[in-house]
């Protein structure tokens, strides 16, 4: 399950480059996208929670949840800008980013090394 969870956050990934983007430019991202990149991010959390608790799994999987859970409490944050019809500051697109990324790396990390 942890796969399938990587799966949709890589889906989601996409969004959100898409988004990044519109920001570096200074534009609003399309409410779409925004609305299923964070579809997919609570979908992939969803997933991950499931697998640890399913699983029983601890030590990566589980920072990996704590550092993507991070990413979405940014990502509630940029989209309360983005309801005001804001463009985000690019250094909150960027922490957020990392985050992301970060988590995602850990979840790799979590597959590859069971």
């Amino acid at each position: 399950m942890l796969k399938y969870a990587l799966i949709i956050f890589l889906i989601g990934a996409a969004g959100g480059l898409y988004m990044a983007t519109h920001v570096l430019r200074g534009r609003l991202a399309p409410w779409v996208v925004s609305a299923l990149h964070a579809l997919f991010g609570a979908a992939g959390l969803t997933l991950l929670i499931i697998a640890i608790l399913m699983g029983k799994l601890s030590g990566l999987p589980v920072i990996a949840l704590g550092v993507l859970t991070v990413t979405a409490l940014l990502g509630f944050f940029l989209a309360s800008v983005h309801l005001g019809k804001r463009v985000a500051l690019k250094r909150y697109v960027f922490t957020h980013a990392a985050f992301a990324v970060t988590g995602v790396t850990l979840l790799i990390l979590a597959i590859l090394m069971p």
